[in-house]
């Protein structure tokens, strides 16, 4: 026991890991963890598989008390700790979820738990590590000058380092997320024919994949990314962890500049297939999972929806397809904009502009169209300054809600037919196209 926690401590300090994990470091993790992780459900959306023509079961892992899959990684690397670490604690550089994991389990196993958070971190999050009872620090702009200064005060205080998508421990973990979806299936006689899991740093895929290609390997994995931040895609194609640099994403907690050495190396050849998701794909898929499901998923944990609502997965309708609802975790203040975006992807909430004269009736006449249209006035503006026009005319500038994409394009028609060349723009685009995704 004595020489194993050596070994686990000799490999825990090391600032980086390369080698694969394999099957049975998860079956491990599942026998360790399974006192303090309670098997999340599996359930089948007959709603959603109807919407995208697969028979789509969703893996809710937003259920755990934290809000999402990192508990499973986080209390198996904790139960991994030599009895004096254990007394000595452990840090981590997290903008969320990976701080909420270590600090809940950290409080439950009795182990010290320090978190550096960058200044970006949201507030509810850096609360909530706190009430768990960790030691939260704020560092840093972004989240590398975070894990930087962790990393520091770590060697400073003799605390074990914890890499939130690279660590051994960590994917481990993950992958127990897949030894019970193979379990659940066979418990209801279905059949797997593919897992969809987001991608950030690759953790989670790594662990999925590891058990599901052992087990099940005619089973396709396939990894969601969003097109803000590629950085699996991009390591896949170079064949080597590569950097890129992160655009704000609806995906947050994805926006990982670089995939983890050991997780690429784990995932790299048990992954069939990456595809990406734009903003549009995920905000209606939080606004679907929100209405159909009554759950409310962050962008990183809805991804996996947006990949089957995107039409990018078309090979795979028909088929059983196990989608990873990876986390809950959203910024309720952000909330209200996502399912805004939402509804201007699903064609219900659309922007016109027209210009009408500047002359009493000229305003009541374009709401007269709109109410015979059958749509609710979300907000409107007047412009009359920065028109280039007769000084006779002005432009108003009109949100509305309609029933849906064919509604809209009802609306559309109508706009175009009654003002036309009067007839602006449509939604964001100069050119009157289309706003919305058909």
């Amino acid at each position: 026991m004595e020489s194993q926690h050596n070994e686990d401590k000799s490999l825990n300090r090391r600032e980086s890991y390369s080698a694969a994990i394999h099957y049975e470091d998860c079956t491990g993790a599942a026998f360790r963890i399974r006192k303090g992780i309670s098997k999340t459900p599996l359930q089948i959306s007959p709603q959603l598989s109807e919407i995208t023509s697969m028979n789509l079961y969703f893996k809710k892992e937003y259920t755990l008390p934290t809000g999402s899959f990192k508990e499973r990684g986080a209390r198996n690397s904790l139960c991994l700790l030599s009895p004096e670490q254990c007394k000595l604690g452990v840090i981590a550089a997290s903008a969320g979820n990976h701080a909420l994991a270590l600090a809940y389990h950290g409080k439950l196993l009795n182990i010290p738990v320090t978190v550096v958070m960058p200044t970006t971190a949201p507030l509810m999050k850096v609360t909530k590590c706190e009430m768990y009872g960790a030691h939260v620090i704020i560092h840093g702009q972004v989240l590398g000058e975070a894990k930087t200064f962790a990393k520091t005060i770590g060697h400073e205080k003799k605390l074990q380092y914890i890499n939130g998508y690279n660590h051994p421990h960590i994917l481990a973990g993950q992958g127990t997320a897949a030894l019970e979806i193979i379990e659940q299936m066979e418990s209801m006689a279905k059949e797997i024919d593919a897992v969809i899991v987001p991608v950030g740093g690759a953790g989670l895929i790594a662990g999925i994949s590891v058990v599901i290609k052992h087990l099940l390997p005619e089973v396709q994995v396939i990894g969601v990314e969003s097109e803000q931040c590629p950085s699996f895609s991009k390591s896949l194609e170079a064949g080597y962890p590569v950097e890129v640099t992160p655009k704000p994403s609806l995906a947050d907690g994805l926006a990982v500049s670089k995939v983890g050495a050991s997780a690429f190396a784990t995932a790299r050849n048990n992954v069939n297939m990456t595809v990406t998701v734009s903003e549009d794909d995920i905000a209606l898929a939080i606004l679907r999972l929100v209405e159909v499901e009554k759950a409310v998923l962050e962008g990183a944990g809805a991804t996996g929806l947006a990949a089957c609502l995107s039409g990018k997965l078309n090979h795979l309708k028909g088929k059983n397809v196990v989608v990873l609802l990876s986390g809950g975790n959203i910024d309720t203040t952000l909330l209200g904009r996502c399912l805004d975006r939402g509804l201007a992807a699903d064609g219900r909430l659309v922007r016109l502009t027209v210009l009408v004269d500047d002359r009493p009736g000229g305003l009541k006449g374009f709401i007269d169209f709109l109410c015979k249209q059958g749509v609710s006035v979300k907000d409107i503006i007047h412009e009359r300054t920065w028109l280039k026009g007769s000084i006779f005319n002005v432009e108003v500038e009109c949100v509305v809600e309609t029933r849906g994409r064919q509604h809209a394009l009802d609306l559309k028609a109508a706009a175009m037919k009654k003002y036309g060349k009067n007839f602006v723009r449509w939604g964001r685009d100069e050119s009157s196209n289309d706003d919305f995704r058909h």
